[in-house]
């Protein structure tokens, strides 16, 4: 199956250019979810290919929360290719956001326990609020932690990192979410791609809910947050995942992402970013 969607809209915005191949080793018959396609907030020109042994299989599209789109496969065993592409230009629309996902996202959570960092967040960050607070929750973070890839579990939450002192970025966005949430913050984790990381791979970073607005917080820096594009959002990895497996087995084998934009901006750690 091609899935392809052409309704560009040109409003003078930037234009980015992204990427997905994935090689997946199935050893029997089950489900495989893919979250690999930006959300639907944005005009999108994208194809879509999916081949187990060669044989083209179908991909059906499933609406998440906040735009997402999840790609659903009824995988046989066999070598499962995945060839994603896709052109977005411009800024997504807005998102509404409701009380309940307000309180959805002041709760501990699989990866972030804000309960358990609470006495942490509140001694080190008292009597901050606003863009303050999400500099100084960025710049703790960023400076606590060392970014070591392989270092962490696929199991490991905010707690295990900052105990460890090092991972990759959903762990430093796990901890950035936990943190902010201790502090009445609502905060939540986004799947991005990230023009200018490297090396080049599926980012994760945080958007915290300040004076109305959905703001992004990267801790780590290693790409501008005005040229990310956001492919899913969630609670924490759990719901953000690229790629999840139900009902057989199935080893990633290959994985590589590209993400360019027509001209890569500069980025202020102190100024407040909301994802376009």
């Amino acid at each position: 199956m091609v899935l392809t969607r052409t309704a560009l809209a040109d409003n003078g915005g930037m234009q980015r250019d992204v990427a997905a191949r994935i090689v997946v080793d199935v050893g029997g018959p089950g489900t495989i979810a893919l979250q690999i396609a930006p959300s639907a907030n944005h005009e999108i020109s994208e194809s879509l290919k999916v081949t187990i042994d060669g044989w083209e299989v179908s991909a059906r599209p499933v609406m998440a929360d906040h735009g997402g789109r999840i790609h659903v496969v009824d995988a046989t065993p066999g070598e499962l290719l995945v060839q994603y592409s896709a052109t977005v230009v411009g800024s997504s629309s807005p998102m509404a956001t409701s009380e309940a996902d307000l309180l959805r996202y002041l709760r501990p959570s699989r990866y972030s326990e804000s309960d358990s960092l609470a006495p942490t967040a509140r001694a080190e960050f008292a009597g901050l609020a606003g863009a303050d607070l999400l500099a100084a929750v960025s710049s703790w973070v960023g400076t606590r932690l060392r970014y070591v890839p392989g270092s962490s579990l696929p199991t490991d939450g905010a707690v295990a990192t900052l105990l460890a002192r090092q991972g990759v970025c959903r762990d430093y966005a796990h901890l950035v979410v936990a943190l902010l949430r201790s502090l009445d913050v609502p905060a939540r984790l986004v799947a991005v791609y990230a023009p200018g990381l490297n090396p080049m791979d599926f980012h994760a970073v945080a958007e915290a809910h300040v004076e109305g607005t959905w703001y992004v917080v990267d801790a780590t820096t290693l790409a501008p947050r005005r040229s990310l594009l956001r492919i899913s959002t969630g609670r924490d990895a759990s719901d953000t995942a690229f790629m999840s497996v139900y009902h057989g087995s199935a080893t990633l084998r290959e994985v590589e992402v590209m993400a360019i934009v027509d001209v890569l901006p500069t980025d202020d750690v102190h100024q407040l970013t909301a994802l376009t």
